[in-house]
């Protein structure tokens, strides 16, 4: 594996350090002052976010789910500026119920930071 690899792969675990930890700050520092964002919870278009907004949507998160977590499965490099990663993220509703939603989270790294988070998972209010 080479260097860059390495670094991009490091980057990614770091994505999910911080998530647990739920220190937004972190977590948004590590990603472009404006990256693009591929979210069902977003729709279907590629929607562009600052480091705030970044921080905004995982306070909204971390609100209404507070142990709200995410467990990687794999990590799959690949080449230089992608990093693939499967995991599940999982937490308790506001009613008391737990969940787990496997997720699958395609980063692009350039230049040291993340410039898009493409995300994929079966979301809620998609028609099956």
């Amino acid at each position: 594996m080479i260097e860059i690899e390495v670094k991009n792969i490091e980057i990614v675990q770091q994505v999910y350090e911080h998530f647990n930890q739920h220190d937004w700050k972190g977590l948004a520092n590590l990603y472009a002052e404006n990256a693009d964002f591929k979210d069902p919870s977003f729709g279907q278009a590629v929607v562009s976010q600052t480091r705030q907004q970044i921080i905004d949507k995982y306070q909204e998160m971390a609100a209404m789910f507070p142990d709200v977590r995410d467990d990687i499965v794999s990590v799959y490099p690949s080449g230089e500026k992608h990093v693939i990663v499967e995991f599940v993220s999982s937490g308790t509703g506001p009613d008391g119920s737990q969940w787990t939603l496997p997720i699958c989270t395609i980063f692009t790294i350039e230049n040291g930071q993340i410039t898009r988070d493409f995300t994929y998972y079966d979301h809620p209010g998609n028609p099956s």
